[in-house]
């Protein structure tokens, strides 16, 4: 078995899987900062005032 051949293999598998996990932290991160901001806007959104009662008639 070529020495040189597996190492350059071995080589390409690391910085596939770095960037696999680098790519994998890069959504992660956005995926935090997506629910951070709707997390915000639903916070802003509660009108307390509104749904306290119901106005039935028969």
């Amino acid at each position: 078995m070529d020495i040189a051949a597996l190492s350059m293999s071995l080589s390409q598998m690391n910085v596939r899987q770095e960037a696999s996990v680098l790519v994998t932290k890069k959504a992660m991160d956005q995926a935090e900062t997506n629910s951070a901001s709707v997390v915000k806007m639903l916070e802003q959104s509660v009108q307390p005032h509104i749904g306290g009662s119901v106005d039935l008639k028969g």
